[in-house]
Protein backbone atom coordinates (compact mmCIF):
# COMPACT_ATOMS: atom_id res chain seq x y z
CA UNK A 1 0.00 0.00 0.00
CA UNK A 2 1.41 3.15 -1.01
CA UNK A 3 2.29 6.15 1.26
CA UNK A 4 -0.87 7.98 0.95
CA UNK A 5 -2.89 5.83 1.20
CA UNK A 6 -1.86 5.20 3.82
CA UNK A 7 -2.10 8.29 5.25
CA UNK A 8 -5.79 8.91 3.78
CA UNK A 9 -6.58 5.37 5.98
CA UNK A 10 -4.95 6.60 9.43
CA UNK A 11 -7.26 10.22 8.81
CA UNK A 12 -10.30 7.46 8.09
CA UNK A 13 -9.91 6.11 11.55
CA UNK A 14 -9.14 8.96 13.54
CA UNK A 15 -12.67 10.31 12.22
CA UNK A 16 -14.26 7.24 13.18
CA UNK A 17 -16.55 8.12 16.44
CA UNK A 18 -15.24 5.57 18.82
CA UNK A 19 -17.76 2.58 20.08
CA UNK A 20 -18.66 4.66 23.58
CA UNK A 21 -19.75 7.55 21.22
CA UNK A 22 -22.81 5.85 20.57
CA UNK A 23 -25.52 5.96 22.64
CA UNK A 24 -29.08 4.42 23.64
CA UNK A 25 -30.50 7.78 24.23
CA UNK A 26 -28.70 11.53 23.75
CA UNK A 27 -30.92 14.26 25.53
CA UNK A 28 -30.11 17.57 23.41
CA UNK A 29 -30.30 21.21 24.33
CA UNK A 30 -31.97 20.78 27.64
CA UNK A 31 -31.10 22.81 30.64
CA UNK A 32 -29.60 21.02 32.94
CA UNK A 33 -30.39 20.44 37.05
CA UNK A 34 -27.89 17.65 38.12
CA UNK A 35 -29.46 17.46 41.28
CA UNK A 36 -26.71 18.88 43.78
CA UNK A 37 -28.05 22.26 44.09
CA UNK A 38 -25.89 24.00 41.37
CA UNK A 39 -27.65 26.00 39.20
CA UNK A 40 -28.61 24.77 35.84
CA UNK A 41 -26.62 24.79 32.19
CA UNK A 42 -27.58 23.97 28.93
CA UNK A 43 -25.99 21.01 27.80
CA UNK A 44 -26.62 17.32 26.68
CA UNK A 45 -27.05 13.62 28.29
CA UNK A 46 -26.06 10.23 26.86
CA UNK A 47 -27.50 7.26 28.40
CA UNK A 48 -26.01 3.92 27.15
CA UNK A 49 -26.83 0.34 28.72
CA UNK A 50 -29.40 1.66 31.49
CA UNK A 51 -26.93 4.41 33.00
CA UNK A 52 -25.88 7.60 32.39
CA UNK A 53 -22.74 7.68 29.75
CA UNK A 54 -21.75 11.22 29.59
CA UNK A 55 -23.26 14.51 30.89
CA UNK A 56 -21.75 18.12 29.60
CA UNK A 57 -22.23 21.13 27.94
CA UNK A 58 -21.70 18.92 24.98
CA UNK A 59 -21.67 15.26 23.94
CA UNK A 60 -20.07 14.42 20.83
CA UNK A 61 -21.79 11.01 19.05
CA UNK A 62 -24.95 9.95 18.02
CA UNK A 63 -27.59 7.55 19.57
CA UNK A 64 -30.74 5.26 17.94
CA UNK A 65 -32.86 7.85 19.96
CA UNK A 66 -32.14 12.03 20.11
CA UNK A 67 -34.58 13.76 22.34
CA UNK A 68 -34.68 17.60 21.63
CA UNK A 69 -35.20 19.21 25.05
CA UNK A 70 -34.21 23.09 24.21
CA UNK A 71 -36.37 25.14 26.58
CA UNK A 72 -36.80 22.16 28.66
CA UNK A 73 -35.31 21.16 32.34
CA UNK A 74 -33.51 18.00 32.68
CA UNK A 75 -33.21 16.39 35.97
CA UNK A 76 -32.89 13.20 37.78
CA UNK A 77 -35.51 11.14 38.27
CA UNK A 78 -37.42 12.53 41.54
CA UNK A 79 -37.63 10.14 44.78
CA UNK A 80 -40.63 10.05 46.39
CA UNK A 81 -39.75 9.07 50.38
CA UNK A 82 -43.01 8.29 51.74
CA UNK A 83 -45.59 6.77 49.42
CA UNK A 84 -48.44 4.37 49.45
CA UNK A 85 -49.53 3.85 45.91
CA UNK A 86 -48.64 0.02 45.81
CA UNK A 87 -51.68 -0.14 48.04
CA UNK A 88 -53.23 0.23 44.52
CA UNK A 89 -52.45 -3.47 43.39
CA UNK A 90 -55.15 -4.55 45.63
CA UNK A 91 -57.99 -2.57 43.99
CA UNK A 92 -56.24 -3.02 40.33
CA UNK A 93 -55.63 -5.81 38.02
CA UNK A 94 -52.30 -5.20 35.45
CA UNK A 95 -48.86 -3.36 35.41
CA UNK A 96 -49.07 -0.89 38.12
CA UNK A 97 -48.03 1.83 35.50
CA UNK A 98 -48.30 4.36 38.44
CA UNK A 99 -48.62 6.90 35.70
CA UNK A 100 -49.48 9.38 38.49
CA UNK A 101 -45.77 9.88 39.60
CA UNK A 102 -44.30 9.67 36.35
CA UNK A 103 -46.37 12.67 35.07
CA UNK A 104 -44.63 14.53 37.91
CA UNK A 105 -41.24 13.18 37.01
CA UNK A 106 -40.69 10.44 40.01
CA UNK A 107 -39.03 7.14 39.07
CA UNK A 108 -38.90 5.41 42.71
CA UNK A 109 -41.04 5.19 45.62
CA UNK A 110 -40.83 3.94 49.06
CA UNK A 111 -43.07 1.37 50.12
CA UNK A 112 -43.87 0.52 53.70
CA UNK A 113 -43.80 3.82 55.62
CA UNK A 114 -46.16 3.97 58.47
CA UNK A 115 -44.38 0.98 60.05
CA UNK A 116 -46.70 -1.48 57.91
CA UNK A 117 -44.97 -3.95 56.27
CA UNK A 118 -43.14 -6.86 57.82
CA UNK A 119 -40.64 -9.00 55.83
CA UNK A 120 -43.46 -11.47 54.48
CA UNK A 121 -45.68 -8.34 53.66
CA UNK A 122 -42.22 -6.98 51.55
CA UNK A 123 -42.17 -10.47 49.93
CA UNK A 124 -45.72 -10.81 48.50
CA UNK A 125 -45.35 -7.03 47.46
CA UNK A 126 -42.27 -7.53 45.60
CA UNK A 127 -43.29 -10.53 43.67
CA UNK A 128 -46.47 -8.31 42.80
CA UNK A 129 -44.71 -6.01 41.68
CA UNK A 130 -42.30 -8.52 39.39
CA UNK A 131 -45.18 -10.31 38.16
CA UNK A 132 -46.98 -7.50 36.82
CA UNK A 133 -44.94 -5.07 36.34
CA UNK A 134 -44.43 -1.34 37.51
CA UNK A 135 -43.99 1.67 36.16
CA UNK A 136 -41.25 3.40 38.59
CA UNK A 137 -38.60 1.78 40.71
CA UNK A 138 -39.55 1.06 44.00
CA UNK A 139 -37.76 -0.02 47.63
CA UNK A 140 -38.88 -0.45 51.32
CA UNK A 141 -38.73 0.47 55.11
CA UNK A 142 -39.42 -2.92 56.90
CA UNK A 143 -42.30 -1.70 59.29
CA UNK A 144 -42.79 -1.70 62.99
CA UNK A 145 -46.18 -2.25 62.84
CA UNK A 146 -46.01 -5.55 60.25
CA UNK A 147 -43.60 -6.86 62.64
CA UNK A 148 -45.21 -6.17 66.33
CA UNK A 149 -48.78 -8.07 64.94
CA UNK A 150 -46.89 -11.15 63.55
CA UNK A 151 -45.32 -11.59 67.05
CA UNK A 152 -47.40 -10.20 69.33
CA UNK A 153 -50.87 -9.99 67.77
CA UNK A 154 -53.28 -7.95 69.58
CA UNK A 155 -50.82 -7.43 73.02
CA UNK A 156 -51.79 -3.93 74.49
CA UNK A 157 -48.15 -3.64 75.67
CA UNK A 158 -44.39 -2.81 75.54
CA UNK A 159 -42.70 -5.96 74.61
CA UNK A 160 -40.61 -8.04 76.71
CA UNK A 161 -37.15 -8.36 76.28
CA UNK A 162 -37.82 -12.32 74.04
CA UNK A 163 -40.59 -10.43 71.96
CA UNK A 164 -38.28 -7.85 71.16
CA UNK A 165 -35.36 -10.20 70.22
CA UNK A 166 -38.29 -11.70 68.03
CA UNK A 167 -38.70 -8.66 66.52
CA UNK A 168 -35.26 -7.14 66.06
CA UNK A 169 -34.35 -10.71 64.19
CA UNK A 170 -37.72 -9.97 61.32
CA UNK A 171 -35.94 -6.12 61.32
CA UNK A 172 -32.99 -8.09 60.29
CA UNK A 173 -34.45 -10.22 57.76
CA UNK A 174 -35.77 -7.18 56.04
CA UNK A 175 -32.52 -5.18 56.28
CA UNK A 176 -30.70 -8.19 54.10
CA UNK A 177 -33.54 -8.11 51.62
CA UNK A 178 -32.26 -4.85 51.06
CA UNK A 179 -34.98 -2.77 52.89
CA UNK A 180 -33.63 1.55 53.48
CA UNK A 181 -34.33 1.46 57.58
CA UNK A 182 -37.19 0.78 59.79
CA UNK A 183 -40.25 2.31 59.84
CA UNK A 184 -42.60 3.10 62.85
CA UNK A 185 -46.81 4.32 62.52
CA UNK A 186 -47.11 5.11 66.26
CA UNK A 187 -49.96 6.45 66.49
CA UNK A 188 -51.65 3.02 64.85
CA UNK A 189 -51.96 0.35 66.66
CA UNK A 190 -49.89 -1.62 67.74
CA UNK A 191 -46.94 0.67 67.47
CA UNK A 192 -49.09 2.52 70.18
CA UNK A 193 -48.96 0.19 72.95
CA UNK A 194 -44.50 0.44 72.74
CA UNK A 195 -42.84 2.66 74.44
CA UNK A 196 -39.30 4.52 73.48
CA UNK A 197 -36.91 1.70 74.66
CA UNK A 198 -38.74 -0.71 72.10
CA UNK A 199 -38.27 1.34 69.31
CA UNK A 200 -34.54 1.84 70.04
CA UNK A 201 -33.81 -1.86 70.83
CA UNK A 202 -35.32 -2.52 66.73
CA UNK A 203 -33.81 0.57 65.32
CA UNK A 204 -30.72 -0.33 66.61
CA UNK A 205 -30.74 -3.63 64.53
CA UNK A 206 -31.05 -1.48 61.24
CA UNK A 207 -27.72 0.24 62.63
CA UNK A 208 -25.02 -2.33 60.84
CA UNK A 209 -26.42 -2.22 57.67
CA UNK A 210 -26.08 1.51 57.25
CA UNK A 211 -30.12 2.10 57.82
CA UNK A 212 -32.14 4.65 58.72
CA UNK A 213 -35.31 5.23 60.97
CA UNK A 214 -38.30 6.80 59.54
CA UNK A 215 -40.92 7.82 61.89
CA UNK A 216 -45.22 8.76 61.76
CA UNK A 217 -44.89 9.89 65.21
CA UNK A 218 -46.73 9.07 68.58
CA UNK A 219 -49.03 12.12 68.47
CA UNK A 220 -48.32 14.18 66.07
CA UNK A 221 -51.41 16.74 66.64
CA UNK A 222 -52.08 16.51 70.38
CA UNK A 223 -47.93 16.55 71.26
CA UNK A 224 -46.77 17.21 68.21
CA UNK A 225 -42.77 19.26 69.77
CA UNK A 226 -43.11 15.70 72.76
CA UNK A 227 -43.47 12.87 69.87
CA UNK A 228 -41.68 14.85 67.16
CA UNK A 229 -38.33 14.90 69.82
CA UNK A 230 -39.04 10.95 70.49
CA UNK A 231 -38.42 10.18 66.97
CA UNK A 232 -35.03 12.23 67.36
CA UNK A 233 -34.27 10.47 70.72
CA UNK A 234 -34.48 7.10 68.99
CA UNK A 235 -32.43 7.62 66.31
CA UNK A 236 -29.80 9.30 68.56
CA UNK A 237 -29.80 6.26 71.24
CA UNK A 238 -29.56 3.64 68.31
CA UNK A 239 -27.39 5.68 66.52
CA UNK A 240 -28.41 6.03 63.33
CA UNK A 241 -30.18 8.84 61.22
CA UNK A 242 -33.93 9.70 61.55
CA UNK A 243 -36.23 11.27 59.42
CA UNK A 244 -39.44 13.02 60.80
CA UNK A 245 -42.62 11.52 58.32
CA UNK A 246 -44.96 14.07 56.96
CA UNK A 247 -44.06 16.56 59.32
CA UNK A 248 -46.44 19.51 59.63
CA UNK A 249 -48.09 21.34 62.12
CA UNK A 250 -51.59 20.40 62.45
CA UNK A 251 -54.42 21.73 64.01
CA UNK A 252 -55.88 24.82 66.03
CA UNK A 253 -53.27 24.05 69.26
CA UNK A 254 -49.92 23.86 66.46
CA UNK A 255 -50.70 27.11 64.39
CA UNK A 256 -47.11 28.99 64.11
CA UNK A 257 -45.70 26.29 65.99
CA UNK A 258 -43.28 24.36 63.37
CA UNK A 259 -40.79 26.60 64.42
CA UNK A 260 -40.80 24.82 67.14
CA UNK A 261 -39.88 21.28 65.58
CA UNK A 262 -37.27 23.61 63.58
CA UNK A 263 -35.31 24.17 66.42
CA UNK A 264 -35.33 20.60 67.51
CA UNK A 265 -34.26 19.21 64.33
CA UNK A 266 -31.12 22.02 64.20
CA UNK A 267 -30.14 21.66 67.78
CA UNK A 268 -29.74 17.82 67.45
CA UNK A 269 -28.10 18.82 63.57
CA UNK A 270 -25.78 20.96 65.34
CA UNK A 271 -24.85 18.44 67.33
CA UNK A 272 -23.96 16.02 64.78
CA UNK A 273 -26.92 13.68 64.43
CA UNK A 274 -28.27 13.17 60.99
CA UNK A 275 -32.25 14.32 61.13
CA UNK A 276 -34.16 15.04 58.09
CA UNK A 277 -38.11 15.19 57.60
CA UNK A 278 -40.30 15.01 54.19
CA UNK A 279 -43.00 17.09 53.81
CA UNK A 280 -46.63 17.33 51.37
CA UNK A 281 -47.24 20.72 50.26
CA UNK A 282 -50.60 21.18 51.13
CA UNK A 283 -52.63 22.70 54.11
CA UNK A 284 -54.57 19.84 55.03
CA UNK A 285 -53.41 16.09 55.75
CA UNK A 286 -55.49 12.95 55.17
CA UNK A 287 -58.91 13.00 53.74
CA UNK A 288 -62.16 11.26 53.95
CA UNK A 289 -65.79 11.87 54.29
CA UNK A 290 -66.84 13.25 57.91
CA UNK A 291 -68.59 10.13 58.45
CA UNK A 292 -65.83 8.18 58.41
CA UNK A 293 -64.97 9.55 61.77
CA UNK A 294 -67.61 7.61 63.77
CA UNK A 295 -66.89 4.02 64.93
CA UNK A 296 -69.85 2.50 65.05
CA UNK A 297 -70.48 -0.58 67.73
CA UNK A 298 -69.62 -4.07 65.34
CA UNK A 299 -67.96 -2.36 62.92
CA UNK A 300 -64.88 -3.00 62.07
CA UNK A 301 -64.39 -0.90 58.75
CA UNK A 302 -65.14 2.96 58.43
CA UNK A 303 -69.28 2.82 57.83
CA UNK A 304 -70.78 4.74 55.71
CA UNK A 305 -73.07 7.77 55.53
CA UNK A 306 -76.31 5.30 55.66
CA UNK A 307 -74.66 3.26 58.57
CA UNK A 308 -73.45 6.46 61.10
CA UNK A 309 -77.70 8.13 60.26
CA UNK A 310 -79.56 5.11 61.09
CA UNK A 311 -77.51 4.09 64.27
CA UNK A 312 -77.74 7.51 65.36
CA UNK A 313 -81.32 7.48 65.70
CA UNK A 314 -81.41 5.62 68.90
CA UNK A 315 -80.54 7.74 71.94
CA UNK A 316 -78.70 4.81 73.84
CA UNK A 317 -76.42 3.78 70.76
CA UNK A 318 -76.24 7.18 70.02
CA UNK A 319 -74.11 7.66 73.61
CA UNK A 320 -71.81 4.41 72.98
CA UNK A 321 -70.78 5.90 69.62
CA UNK A 322 -69.79 9.18 70.87
CA UNK A 323 -67.76 7.50 73.88
CA UNK A 324 -66.24 5.11 70.99
CA UNK A 325 -66.03 8.07 68.40
CA UNK A 326 -63.96 10.08 71.17
CA UNK A 327 -61.91 7.24 72.98
CA UNK A 328 -61.59 4.36 70.40
CA UNK A 329 -62.98 0.85 70.96
CA UNK A 330 -61.50 -1.07 73.63
CA UNK A 331 -58.04 1.53 73.89
CA UNK A 332 -57.82 1.20 70.51
CA UNK A 333 -57.60 4.16 67.73
CA UNK A 334 -60.41 6.77 66.53
CA UNK A 335 -59.49 9.63 64.83
CA UNK A 336 -61.22 11.96 66.90
CA UNK A 337 -59.02 10.53 69.69
CA UNK A 338 -55.36 11.02 67.93
CA UNK A 339 -56.07 14.58 66.40
CA UNK A 340 -59.42 15.94 67.88
CA UNK A 341 -61.86 18.42 66.75
CA UNK A 342 -59.38 20.91 66.06
CA UNK A 343 -57.69 19.59 63.68
CA UNK A 344 -60.76 18.61 61.17
CA UNK A 345 -61.50 21.10 58.58
CA UNK A 346 -64.18 20.81 56.10
CA UNK A 347 -62.76 21.12 52.50
CA UNK A 348 -65.99 19.85 50.18
CA UNK A 349 -69.53 20.54 50.77
CA UNK A 350 -71.71 19.31 48.08
CA UNK A 351 -75.03 21.62 48.04
CA UNK A 352 -73.87 23.32 51.21
CA UNK A 353 -70.26 25.55 49.68
CA UNK A 354 -70.47 28.06 52.97
CA UNK A 355 -69.29 24.84 55.13
CA UNK A 356 -66.16 24.55 53.24
CA UNK A 357 -63.26 25.79 55.46
CA UNK A 358 -64.83 25.35 58.54
CA UNK A 359 -63.01 24.14 61.23
CA UNK A 360 -65.21 21.53 63.36
CA UNK A 361 -63.65 22.82 66.45
CA UNK A 362 -64.78 26.29 66.08
CA UNK A 363 -68.25 25.43 64.04
CA UNK A 364 -69.32 23.76 66.84
CA UNK A 365 -68.50 27.31 69.10
CA UNK A 366 -70.22 29.09 66.52
CA UNK A 367 -73.44 27.04 66.93
CA UNK A 368 -73.59 26.40 70.11
CA UNK A 369 -72.96 22.82 70.05
CA UNK A 370 -70.93 20.33 71.46
CA UNK A 371 -68.27 19.19 68.46
CA UNK A 372 -70.07 15.33 68.34
CA UNK A 373 -73.74 16.70 68.05
CA UNK A 374 -72.62 18.89 65.63
CA UNK A 375 -70.75 16.34 63.14
CA UNK A 376 -73.96 14.14 64.29
CA UNK A 377 -76.31 17.28 62.62
CA UNK A 378 -74.04 17.80 59.78
CA UNK A 379 -73.83 13.82 58.70
CA UNK A 380 -77.49 14.05 58.90
CA UNK A 381 -78.84 16.72 57.27
CA UNK A 382 -76.21 16.37 54.48
CA UNK A 383 -77.60 14.07 51.53
CA UNK A 384 -73.85 13.33 50.88
CA UNK A 385 -71.55 13.23 53.27
CA UNK A 386 -68.97 16.02 53.98
CA UNK A 387 -65.15 15.77 53.03
CA UNK A 388 -63.00 16.56 55.61
CA UNK A 389 -59.33 17.03 56.19
CA UNK A 390 -58.16 14.92 59.36
CA UNK A 391 -55.17 17.88 59.70
CA UNK A 392 -55.67 20.93 58.79
CA UNK A 393 -52.12 23.23 58.70
CA UNK A 394 -51.43 26.56 58.19
CA UNK A 395 -49.87 27.72 54.93
CA UNK A 396 -46.99 30.26 56.86
CA UNK A 397 -46.05 26.78 58.25
CA UNK A 398 -46.02 24.65 55.06
CA UNK A 399 -43.94 27.75 54.05
CA UNK A 400 -41.63 28.19 56.90
CA UNK A 401 -41.09 24.04 56.84
CA UNK A 402 -40.44 23.86 53.31
CA UNK A 403 -37.56 26.15 52.67
CA UNK A 404 -35.34 24.10 55.22
CA UNK A 405 -32.44 22.71 53.24
CA UNK A 406 -33.15 19.01 55.20
CA UNK A 407 -36.77 18.72 53.99
CA UNK A 408 -37.53 16.80 50.93
CA UNK A 409 -40.29 16.39 49.12
CA UNK A 410 -42.58 13.40 49.46
CA UNK A 411 -46.63 12.74 48.43
CA UNK A 412 -47.81 10.30 51.15
CA UNK A 413 -50.11 9.29 48.45
CA UNK A 414 -52.19 6.02 47.50
CA UNK A 415 -52.67 5.01 43.78
CA UNK A 416 -55.35 7.89 42.63
CA UNK A 417 -58.72 6.81 40.65
CA UNK A 418 -58.39 7.97 36.72
CA UNK A 419 -59.14 11.09 36.41
CA UNK A 420 -62.92 11.91 36.22
CA UNK A 421 -63.99 8.98 38.21
CA UNK A 422 -65.97 8.91 41.15
CA UNK A 423 -64.18 9.24 44.07
CA UNK A 424 -65.54 7.76 47.80
CA UNK A 425 -62.60 5.73 49.34
CA UNK A 426 -61.22 7.67 52.37
CA UNK A 427 -58.07 8.64 51.63
CA UNK A 428 -58.07 10.12 48.35
CA UNK A 429 -55.97 13.38 48.58
CA UNK A 430 -54.59 15.75 45.80
CA UNK A 431 -50.85 15.13 46.90
CA UNK A 432 -50.90 11.62 45.46
CA UNK A 433 -51.37 13.44 42.19
CA UNK A 434 -49.86 16.57 42.36
CA UNK A 435 -47.01 16.90 45.46
CA UNK A 436 -44.01 17.26 43.44
CA UNK A 437 -45.45 19.27 40.21
CA UNK A 438 -46.69 21.54 43.24
CA UNK A 439 -43.39 22.12 44.72
CA UNK A 440 -42.00 22.52 40.69
CA UNK A 441 -44.48 25.58 39.72
CA UNK A 442 -46.27 26.84 42.30
CA UNK A 443 -43.70 26.93 45.27
CA UNK A 444 -40.82 27.42 43.31
CA UNK A 445 -41.61 29.20 39.83
CA UNK A 446 -44.41 31.17 41.11
CA UNK A 447 -43.64 31.83 44.63
CA UNK A 448 -40.18 31.83 44.61
CA UNK A 449 -39.65 30.08 47.89
CA UNK A 450 -36.30 28.71 46.35
CA UNK A 451 -34.20 28.03 43.09
CA UNK A 452 -35.69 25.35 40.51
CA UNK A 453 -32.26 24.08 40.95
CA UNK A 454 -32.63 23.31 45.20
CA UNK A 455 -36.37 21.88 44.36
CA UNK A 456 -34.69 19.56 42.30
CA UNK A 457 -32.44 18.75 45.15
CA UNK A 458 -35.14 18.15 47.56
CA UNK A 459 -36.63 15.50 45.45
CA UNK A 460 -33.44 13.77 43.90
CA UNK A 461 -30.08 13.79 45.98
CA UNK A 462 -31.23 14.77 49.18
CA UNK A 463 -33.50 11.41 50.19
CA UNK A 464 -31.26 9.20 47.60
CA UNK A 465 -28.55 10.05 50.06
CA UNK A 466 -30.45 9.79 53.13
CA UNK A 467 -31.71 6.40 51.91
CA UNK A 468 -28.35 5.18 50.82
CA UNK A 469 -29.56 4.57 47.36
CA UNK A 470 -25.86 5.19 46.36
CA UNK A 471 -26.50 4.22 42.10
CA UNK A 472 -28.96 7.45 41.57
CA UNK A 473 -30.18 11.00 42.49
CA UNK A 474 -27.46 12.71 40.63
CA UNK A 475 -27.26 13.32 36.69
CA UNK A 476 -23.76 11.75 36.74
CA UNK A 477 -21.44 9.20 34.73
CA UNK A 478 -22.13 5.86 36.30
CA UNK A 479 -25.48 5.90 38.12
CA UNK A 480 -28.45 4.46 36.64
CA UNK A 481 -30.33 6.72 34.13
CA UNK A 482 -34.04 7.12 35.93
CA UNK A 483 -34.17 11.46 34.18
CA UNK A 484 -37.13 13.36 33.99
CA UNK A 485 -37.32 16.31 31.19
CA UNK A 486 -39.78 18.55 31.79
CA UNK A 487 -41.28 22.35 30.85
CA UNK A 488 -40.10 24.83 34.04
CA UNK A 489 -42.68 27.26 32.60
CA UNK A 490 -45.65 25.25 32.58
CA UNK A 491 -45.15 22.25 35.46
CA UNK A 492 -48.13 22.63 38.22
CA UNK A 493 -50.52 20.38 39.85
CA UNK A 494 -54.25 20.19 38.74
CA UNK A 495 -55.27 18.66 41.44
CA UNK A 496 -57.49 19.86 43.91
CA UNK A 497 -59.68 18.27 47.53
CA UNK A 498 -62.70 18.37 45.75
CA UNK A 499 -60.90 16.71 42.30
CA UNK A 500 -58.13 15.12 43.68
CA UNK A 501 -57.70 12.66 40.50
CA UNK A 502 -56.48 15.43 38.55
CA UNK A 503 -52.88 15.03 36.78
CA UNK A 504 -49.98 17.25 36.97
CA UNK A 505 -49.05 19.00 33.55
CA UNK A 506 -45.75 19.95 31.85
CA UNK A 507 -43.73 16.58 32.40
CA UNK A 508 -42.91 15.70 29.12
CA UNK A 509 -40.49 12.28 29.04
CA UNK A 510 -39.26 10.26 31.66
CA UNK A 511 -36.89 7.43 31.74
CA UNK A 512 -36.61 4.80 34.25
CA UNK A 513 -33.76 2.17 33.76
CA UNK A 514 -32.92 3.76 30.92
CA UNK A 515 -35.87 3.37 29.51
CA UNK A 516 -38.63 6.18 28.07
CA UNK A 517 -41.76 4.66 30.45
CA UNK A 518 -43.53 8.31 29.56
CA UNK A 519 -43.30 10.01 26.46
CA UNK A 520 -45.38 13.19 25.41
CA UNK A 521 -47.18 13.84 28.41
CA UNK A 522 -47.98 10.33 28.25
CA UNK A 523 -47.21 6.47 29.86
CA UNK A 524 -45.58 4.31 27.32
CA UNK A 525 -46.77 0.91 28.57
CA UNK A 526 -43.33 -0.23 29.53
CA UNK A 527 -42.41 -1.55 32.92
CA UNK A 528 -38.74 -1.13 33.35
CA UNK A 529 -39.18 -0.56 37.14
CA UNK A 530 -37.60 -2.77 39.86
CA UNK A 531 -36.70 -3.44 43.12
CA UNK A 532 -33.78 -0.91 44.26
CA UNK A 533 -31.98 -2.01 47.48
CA UNK A 534 -30.71 0.13 50.21
CA UNK A 535 -26.61 0.74 48.92
CA UNK A 536 -23.77 -0.31 50.88
CA UNK A 537 -22.89 -0.01 54.24
CA UNK A 538 -21.29 3.75 54.62
CA UNK A 539 -17.50 3.00 55.86
CA UNK A 540 -16.77 3.64 59.27
CA UNK A 541 -13.13 4.83 58.37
Amino acid sequence: MSKAALLLLGMMVASTPATADIYDILIRGGTIYDGSGSPGYVGDVAVSGGKIAAVGKRVRGSAAKVIEAQGLAVTPGFIDAHSHVDFGLEERTGPMLDEQDLLQGVTTILMGPDGYYSPENIRQRMAQLKARGSGVNYSCYVGHNGIREQIMPGIQRPANAEETAAMAALVREGMEMGCVGLSTGLMYEGGMFSDTNEVVALAEAVKPFGGTYDSHTRNPSLEMLKSEKEAIEIGKRAGIPAKLGHLKATGLINRGRIGDVIAAVEEARAAGQEVVADQYPYDGAATGPLSGIFVLPGHKDMPSAADVRAALKDPKTRAVIRELTEQGEAGGFSWVKAVGYGNMRIVDAPGAPELVDQNIELLAKAWGMEPFDLVARLVQDQSDSLLITLGTIDEADVRKLMVQPWVMIASDGGYSAPEGAEIDIMGYHPRATGSFARVLGHYSRDLKLFPLAEAVRKMSSLPAKHLNLTDRGLLKPGLVADIAIFDPAKVIDRSTYARPALRAEGMVTVIVNGETALEGGKATGATPGRFVARGTVPSKK
